[in-house]
C-alpha cells in the first residue's frame, strides 16, 4: 500500500486474547510499514498498544449500550470519516460485526475479518474450534500475511529494582477471575507449593491482584518467606519478572498470557471448566495441567512438570 494509506485495527480485550493479539498486531506492522495504522481497543489497553510501538494513533472505544444513541453516532462517525482503506478485525464478535453494518456501503474499506459481507472474509468453520492466535494466523493470511509469530514482548520494559528479590525465584499467580472460582487452585496448595519451593532453594514471589486478598493471606501465613508483591506490579513489571524468574505456576488467568509470552517456563493450572485448546497460554516453554476439579490436583503432581530454566547450587531430594 502507498505511504500514508490508512490501516485499521480492532482489538477491544479482553487482557489474555490482547496479549494474543500482539504477534498478529506486528505482523500487520510489518506488512504495512509506511502506513498510518490507528489501534481501535478499550481503555486498560491504551498503555499497552501506545508501549508496543506497532501504532500511530490509538482510539478508544467507549463499547456504548444498546440505547445509547449518541455513543453509537459517534461509532459511525469514527468508522466513516477515518479514510481507512483497510480494516483488520482481531476482536471478531458481533459487536465488530455490527460496526461492519455501520459503514457506508458505498465507501466502504477492505475488511479483513469474519464479518458478513467482508472483502476477506474468515469463514472457515475451524476458526473457532481453536486457539484464538491460530484463528488470527488463518484469518490475516487470507490478506498476505503469513509471518505471525507470538510476540515475546521485548519492547515492555520497566524496572523490578526495588523490589526484594533473591534470585533463583518462582513467580506464582494464584488469582483469576472472582466470577469463576473454579478456576482457582485452592490456597492451601499454593501454601504447600510455596513451602516447597523455600525447602528447594527457590524464592516464591507472589503476582496477583487486590481481590485476591483472601489466598494472599493464607498462602503468607503458610510461607512468610514468600515476596508478596500483589497489588504491587505493572503488567510491564510483571514481563520484567517473567525474564529473569526461574518458572511461574499460575491459574488459568490473564497474567498467565504474559508470562509465558516473555519464554519463561510455565506450568498453567486448568479445572474442566477451562477450554485447554482455545485458551492455553502460547509461549516458548508452556506446560498445561488439566484437572477436572482443582481441588484434587496436589503440589506434588504439580512438581512432576516443573522444569526451571535455573537451578539453586543444591537442589533438594523433594522433586524425585
Amino acid at each position: 500500500m502507498p505511504q500514508n494509506e490508512k490501516i485499521l485495527v480492532i482489538k477491544l480485550g479482553a487482557l489474555g486474547d490482547f496479549i494474543q493479539a500482539l504477534g498478529p498486531m506486528a505482523a500487520i506492522r510489518r506488512h504495512h510499514p509506511q502506513a498510518h495504522i490507528t489501534l481501535l481497543t478499550t481503555k486498560p489497553y491504551e498503555s499497552f498498544a501506545e508501549a508496543c510501538g506497532y501504532f500511530n494513533e490509538i482510539s478508544i472505544d467507549e463499547k456504548p449500550a444498546a440505547m445509547n444513541i449518541s455513543g453509537w453516532m459517534k461509532i459511525k462517525k469514527f468508522f466513516n470519516s477515518g479514510n481507512f482503506k483497510r480494516v483488520y478485525d482481531l476482536q471478531n464478535n458481533d459487536r465488530t460485526g455490527f460496526y461492519f453494518k455501520l459503514l457506508n456501503p458505498r465507501k466502504r474499506p477492505e475488511w479483513v475479518g469474519i464479518a458478513r459481507g467482508a472483502s476477506h472474509r474468515n469463514d472457515a468453520p475451524d476458526r473457532s474450534a481453536g486457539h484464538a492466535f491460530d484463528g488470527h494466523v488463518q484469518t490475516l493470511a487470507l490478506a498476505g500475511i503469513t509471518d505471525v509469530k507470538i510476540d515475546t514482548l521485548e519492547w515492555m520494559q520497566a524496572s523490578v529494582s526495588s523490589f526484594p528479590l533473591r534470585k533463583p525465584y518462582v513467580i506464582l499467580i494464584p488469582g483469576s477471575s472472582p466470577a469463576r472460582p473454579e478456576k482457582r487452585w485452592p490456597a492451601d496448595h499454593y501454601a504447600r507449593l510455596a513451602q516447597i519451593l523455600v525447602q528447594l532453594g527457590y524464592q516464591p514471589v507472589l503476582v496477583s491482584g487486590p481481590a485476591d486478598s483472601d489466598t494472599i493471606e493464607k498462602i503468607l501465613r503458610a510461607c512468610p518467606e514468600l515476596v508478596n508483591l500483589a497489588g504491587q506490579t505493572t503488567l510491564p513489571q510483571v514481563a520484567a519478572l517473567a525474564r529473569e524468574a526461574a518458572a511461574a505456576i499460575g491459574n488459568d488467568t490473564g497474567p498467565m498470557h504474559l508470562v509465558a509470552a516473555t519464554g519463561c517456563p510455565c506450568i498453567a493450572l486448568f479445572s474442566g471448566t477451562s477450554h485447554l485448546v482455545k485458551h492455553a497460554p502460547r509461549g516458548q516453554y508452556v506446560e498445561i495441567i488439566l484437572e477436572k476439579n482443582l481441588k484434587n490436583l496436589t503440589p506434588e503432581k504439580v512438581l512432576k512438570s516443573f522444569r526451571p530454566r535455573f537451578e539453586p547450587p543444591k537442589i533438594s531430594a523433594a522433586l524425585h
